[in-house]
C-alpha cells in the first residue's frame, strides 16, 4: 500500500482534516498533496483528476477513493482498530459519524472552518444553537457510555474523533466553550499531536477570499 492523500487548504478544508488526522493519529504512512481551493483559471484542471471534482481523495497505488466517510471505511478495512471493537459501540460510532457527515447544516453555514481566525460571536441564531447543543449532547453521551480508558469519545482514538475534529476548531474560532464532559473532550481533541500539527500548518496557509470558499464548498 502506497497512499497519497489529496487535501484542500488546511486552514479551511474541514472535509480534508478528517482523513488526514485519522491517518496521522493512527500512524498510517501517506504522502500529502495539498490542492489549492482558490477559484482561478486553473481550478478546473486541478480538480479534474478527482471523480467528484473535490478533495479529499485517497489514492492507493493509483486507485482513488473519494468522500471522507468512504475514505475512513476503506482505511478501516485495511487497518484494524479504527472503529471501536465492541459491536454496539461500533454501531454508535458509525451513527454519530453519519450524523456529522450529513447534518449540522446551520453550523456549517454560520461557523465555517477557519483554523487561524478568532471571531467570537455575541449572537447565534436558533438553528446554530440547536446544532451546538446536539453536538455537545453527542460528546457528553458518548463519553459517558463508552469513554472509559482514555480522553477520546470511545476512550482510544477512533474514526469518530477524526470526524468531530473540525467542530473543535470551529468552536475555538467562534468562541463556543462547552462545559463539563463535552468541554474536557474538546480540549483533549485539540491537544492531539496530529491536531496540533494541522493547526501549525494552517497558520501559514494561503489566504482565500470568501467567494473561493463559497463556490467550491457551498455546503461546508
Amino acid at each position: 500500500m502506497a497512499y497519497t492523500l489529496h487535501i484542500g487548504n488546511k486552514n479551511y478544508s474541514s472535509w480534508s482534516l478528517r482523513p488526514w488526522v485519522l491517518m496521522r493519529e493512527a500512524r498510517i504512512p501517506f504522502a500529502e498533496d495539498v490542492v489549492s481551493l482558490r477559484q482561478d483559471a486553473a481550478k478546473t484542471a486541478r480538480m479534474a483528476r478527482f471523480p467528484n471534482r473535490r478533495v479529499p481523495s485517497l489514492e492507493d497505488d493509483g486507485f482513488l477513493v473519494w468522500d471522507s466517510l468512504a475514505i475512513a471505511e476503506y482505511l478501516a478495512e485495511r487497518h484494524p482498530g479504527l472503529w471501536p471493537k465492541d459491536p454496539k459501540a461500533r454501531s454508535w460510532a458509525r451513527s454519530i459519524c453519519a450524523e456529522m457527515h450529513s447534518g449540522f447544516g446551520a453550523l456549517r453555514e454560520g461557523m465555517s472552518m477557519d483554523v487561524r481566525a478568532r471571531r467570537p460571536q455575541r449572537r447565534r441564531n436558533p438553528a446554530v444553537l440547536a446544532d451546538i447543543a446536539r453536538i455537545e449532547e453527542i460528546w457528553r453521551d458518548t463519553r459517558v457510555r463508552y469513554g472509559a480508558g482514555g480522553a477520546m469519545l470511545f476512550g482510544a482514538f477512533t474514526i469518530a474523533d477524526a470526524f468531530y475534529a473540525p467542530v473543535a476548531f470551529r468552536f475555538r474560532t467562534f468562541g463556543v466553550e462547552p462545559q463539563g464532559v463535552a468541554g474536557d473532550y474538546a480540549r483533549a481533541l485539540l491537544a492531539l499531536p496530529a491536531i496540533c500539527e494541522w493547526d501549525a500548518a494552517a497558520a501559514g496557509d494561503e489566504l482565500l477570499a470568501d467567494h473561493d470558499l463559497d463556490r467550491l464548498y457551498p455546503d461546508d
